[in-house]
């Protein structure tokens, strides 16, 4: 054989190998992110309030900039505001969609989950298409029950529903934006990391949402926590309604006018087709 055969063997030898290794990390990393799902989902009964388990690699939480007791401190000193788009006891009903729309969907998130990112990621634009079309209003319930969590303690739930106050008080779809931006694959921790504890980091994130960017007033809000004390009262809503021998035991959760949708124990809704299957079939028996 020559050695000219002989280097192109070995250079297709080459690439099957690296398109092997690139399929099986692949298959690695939807193994970890269902290995992750089944951790966050089932919910744990903490002497704190809600607590949710998650894997065993998680250590502690990193880079905190402020300790979760801390800023509770802190936001309780401030005095309260409630954002535009809000109704409701201290502003906790979040309510984005048209008036007109019969039916309505609760979604329950914390904005440090891994899963409700991966929802976000893959099904978020399926929740604002029926939004403009009318299928249902959604209410958005957040909480902030991973801060509390003694094995990824931290601030980064509530600093960045503090922010997402503020963009609420922009306008319903700055909310939406930015809550797609901090959830993105490229801009979301993984869950043992506090990174949404810094305000530079929402505030650079905030950049990627055009009624945001350049946005001083946006940018006031979140610097002086303007929305802190308002996060504090959506988390003690969020308590109240999610939790173990409640509907809804863990995050990202749902109802439709009521009833929750549900693939059954420990398995997380992520996929269009999961969610939107789970949403006909109850609007198919009104």
């Amino acid at each position: 054989m020559s050695n000219r055969n002989q280097q192109q063997n070995k250079q297709a030898a080459r690439e099957r190998l690296r398109a092997e290794r690139e399929r099986q990390a692949k298959k690695d990393k939807t193994k970890r992110q269902f290995l992750v799902g089944v951790g966050i989902v089932a919910v744990l009964a903490a002497a704190a309030g809600i607590g949710v388990a998650v894997t065993n690699a998680t250590n502690g939480s990193k880079n905190s900039k402020v300790s979760s007791e801390d800023w509770e401190a802190a936001a309780k000193k401030t005095t309260f505001t409630q954002p535009a788009n809000t109704t409701g006891d201290k502003g906790t009903t979040v309510l984005i969609g048209k008036k007109d729309a019969k039916d309505t969907l609760e979604v329950f998130e914390d904005m440090r989950c891994p899963i409700c990112s991966q929802f976000e990621q893959n099904t978020g634009e399926t929740i604002r298409g029926d939004l403009k079309n009318g299928k249902y209003k959604a209410e958005f319930r957040m909480g902030a029950f991973l801060d509390r969590n003694p094995m990824i303690k931290g601030s980064g739930s509530r600093n960045a529903l503090s922010a997402l106050g503020a963009a609420l008080n922009v306008s319903t779809d700055a909310f939406l934006d930015y809550k797609k931006a901090l959830y993105s694959e490229k801009n979301h921790p993984k869950e043992d990391d506090d990174a949404f504890s810094d305000d530079a980091k929402l505030l650079d994130i905030a950049q990627e949402v055009p009624a945001l960017k350049g946005n001083a007033k946006f940018k006031k809000d979140v610097e002086d926590g303007t929305f802190d004390k308002w996060a504090l009262a959506m988390s003690d809503a969020f308590d109240k309604v999610v939790g173990q021998g409640k509907d809804i035991t863990g995050t990202p959760g749902f109802k439709l006018d009521g009833k929750v949708l549900s693939l059954g124990p420990n398995k997380a809704i992520v996929t269009p087709d999961q969610f939107g299957g789970l949403v006909d079939e109850v609007l198919k028996k009104k």
